[in-house]
Formats: structure tokens, sequence, C-alpha cells
């Protein structure tokens, strides 16, 4: 017998045959075949009986991914395996997943692996045909969990589309991503790291924007910026000694620089859940995450805790005692840890394929906000609705760095980040 994945040519089945082994064909040249010359119209008008998933959110779904992740598709090429077969065998997964995802419950990670288990067993044929391929068996399995994951994240009709403006140049020279607080409705106070490595400072009062002023220091990173009460802000970035630096301004003046230690592989986040609190975190050497907080009287020491970031992280409180922190993690995924007044929780994995460090911000009690650059350095989001993560959405752009985002009040969203021309853009919904 052939080693081969085989087709056979007078029954069309992909499983044993009780015809002579020279009656047998490679399933990669069923070409050969008149019946068969058009495979894709085989494939989903007959083959896809089979499943009880709509045909047209199978598709929606595949266009997605297609989109989105790239790469999957990509990978399989690199092995010499047609686009047309990798797209049958993508809607057999993502058909697969509509069809059981029902069936099993836990988080996410959990319901793709029961998925992925059982859709291997169904499909062995998949399997067998893509090692025929010459594709190593840990690719062939990464990219279907990866397949099913994103179906699992994208079942539900997606939302009408946002009301987003258009972008908007607000000029300066940019060294890293901006910072952004709100401490006011129709606030809004940037920042950014200047060619010079100085703080420069733009706000919005309500009516217009300022010029660029510049507040000095000499930062090594983009800076973070959180507002605790009217007329207060506190802006963070790292120094020349690669410590956290702290400058505040308190109604009437800003403060002078204050060096908080620490050793900083990352640009710091900054949240504040109520009148002189503020919580702080950065990526250390080691990569993992570290939070120092200020409790209304003196600093804290650092806290570990934990994770393996490939970002800066970013952090906000949406309510008393609660904060959401993020952070790129492994595989370039989307990674969420959140204190709820008494505990840290464990780190969750929410996916994606981020291209930069992610941004938050909230519009009301439990609900979130997420931003990152994607693969094609646009404007990528999610959202908490209080019960459920929304599919990622593209905001178009061509963006430079991280993002920053803020909301000054339940109703608004205002996002930033460096453009080509190194200057700060702006984009906002309302």
């Amino acid at each position: 017998m052939y080693n081969q994945f085989l087709y056979c040519s007078n029954c069309i089945h992909q499983t044993s045959c009780p015809f002579f082994n020279e009656q047998m064909r490679s399933f990669y040249r069923f070409e050969e075949y008149p019946e068969l010359e058009n495979f894709t119209e085989f494939y989903e008008e007959d083959y896809f009986d089979d499943f009880r998933a709509p045909q047209q959110q199978v598709n929606r779904i595949l266009a997605q991914l297609n989109i989105q992740r790239p790469e999957l598709s990509r990978t399989l090429q690199r092995y010499g395996v047609n686009r047309p077969q990798i797209n049958n065998y993508f809607r057999t997964a993502i058909a697969y997943t509509i069809d059981n995802a029902s069936r099993y419950s836990g988080n996410i990670n959990q319901r793709t692996n029961a998925i992925f288990n059982s859709f291997r067993r169904s499909n062995a044929w998949i399997f067998t045909a893509l090692r025929a391929a010459g594709v190593p068996n840990n690719v062939i399995d990464n990219t279907f969990r990866e397949v099913i994951e994103f179906t699992l994240r994208n079942i539900s009709t997606p939302p009408a589309p946002d009301r987003w403006s258009q972008w908007e140049d607000l000029g300066g020279v940019l060294s890293f991503a901006p910072g952004v607080s709100s401490w006011a409705p129709n606030r809004l106070d940037t920042f950014a790291t200047g060619s010079d490595s100085a703080l420069y400072h733009k706000w919005w009062n309500g009516s217009r924007w300022s010029d660029w002023e510049r507040l000095g220091g000499i930062l090594t990173s983009a800076p973070a910026a959180v507002s605790w009460g009217n007329n207060r802000i506190d802006v963070f970035g790292r120094g020349t000694n690669n410590a956290m630096w702290h400058i505040f301004w308190d109604g009437s003046r800003w403060s002078q620089w204050e060096d908080l230690g620490g050793i900083l592989t990352s640009a710091p986040a900054a949240s504040s859940w109520a009148p002189n609190r503020l919580d702080t975190f950065v990526r250390g050497t080691d990569n993992a995450l570290y939070h120092k907080w200020w409790n209304g009287s003196a600093w804290s020491e650092w806290e570990n805790l934990g994770g393996s970031l490939t970002s800066a992280p970013t952090a906000v409180s949406w309510g008393n005692n609660r904060i959401d922190v993020f952070a790129r993690g492994q595989r370039n995924r989307l990674y969420h840890l959140w204190w709820n007044g008494s505990r840290w929780s464990n780190w969750e994995d929410l996916g994606g394929n981020l291209t930069s460090a992610p941004a938050v911000s909230s519009r009301g009690p439990n609900r979130l906000e997420v931003f990152a650059r994607g693969e094609n350095n646009q404007l990528m989001t999610m959202s908490w609705n209080g019960s459920r993560w929304s599919n990622w959405s593209n905001l178009n752009g061509n963006i430079t760095s991280d993002p920053a985002a803020v909301s000054w009040g339940p109703n608004r969203t205002d996002v930033f980040a460096r453009g080509t021309n190194n200057a700060m853009w702006h984009i906002w919904r309302n």
C-alpha cells in the first residue's frame, strides 16, 4: 500500500477500499478525475450536508480568520498545501466547532481542547492528508487548535459597527507611544516622550486642543498617566537608570520628578480605584508583572504577580478595589489578570495576535474596552460587556506604537497612538 493518504478512484472514499492497490490514487492527485474537477463545489455542496452549521456563518468566520490570523494558512502553504485545500480544512473545523460548541462547558481553553480532541478523532483524514504533505504533527495540532479557539470566540453574530470618528493628526514628534488620562467629562490630558527624551503634555479643555507643553525629565519609555480626582494627574515613565519615575499635577502646579525605584524592562502602567490611591505595574527583568501602589500616605514595595510578558502592561479600574491588567504574552496573545478586592486572579488567555502592547479603558462598572495594534498595523479592539468578551474588530489606521485609551463618560472612548509621521493620532467613539 502507499504510505500517503489514499483516495479511491472507484468509490470516492478516503478509508479502506476493496479495490486493488493499483487502482488507488493519492488524495493530492484528485484532480486527475473529471468528476472531481471542481473540488470546492463537491466539498461545499456534498460534504457540508453532514454539518448543521449555517454556511453563511462558516464563511463569515473563515473570512475573519484569514484576515486576522493569516499566518495559520501561510504555515500550511509553506509545506505545499494549496489555499483551496486549506480553506476546506478550515471550513470543516469551523463547522464542526459550531455544531459541537454547546456540548462542552468550562473556560475557553478547556472547550478548545475538548472540541479539538473530538474533531481529531472524527476527521482523522485531514490530519492524515496533512502528514502526507509533510506537515509536522505539532504544526497540524497547533493550527487546528487555533482555528477552533478562534471559532469559539467568533460564533455569535457580530455586533453592529460602532460609530468611530475619523483619525485626527494632533502633531508632535513622539519617540514612543503616548499616554492619556481624564479628570473630568470632556477633559483629556495626553503625554508623550519627545525626540529630546523629555515629557510633553497636550490637553483638550472641552473646546480646543492646547499646544504641546514641555515638562522636562529624561524618559526612556512611553509615559503612563492616571487621574484619581478633580484636576489631579499622575504621570509615570522609565528613567535612564531603568527605575520608575513619577511627576504629578496637584491642580495648580507640576511637582518635581520622583524616583520610585525598580528595574523596568517596559513602560509602566497606572490605574486608580479611589481618591489618593495609585496602582502601578511594570514588566521586570524576569518578564514577570510587578506591582507597586500608593495607599494615600506611602509607597509599597514591589510585588511580583508572575506571568511571562512580551510587552508593557496596561491597567484600569472600573470600581472600588477593582483592577484589571492586560499584557501581551506568549505567541503574541492577550493575557488578563484582575484584582477583585481580596485576591489576584490567575492569568486568563484571551487569544488574538497582537503586534503591540494593549491599552484598556472602562466606560462603566464591569465594562472594559481593550485596544492593540494588529498584524497590518491597524487598530484592533475587543470589549467586555459584563458577561462575555466580544470578537476583535478592526478600526483601521496605520499606527507605529502601542495605543493609549481613556473614557471620560459612559458613551465616550478616546484612543491615541503614534502614526507613520511620528505625530500623535486620535480616534474617538461617542
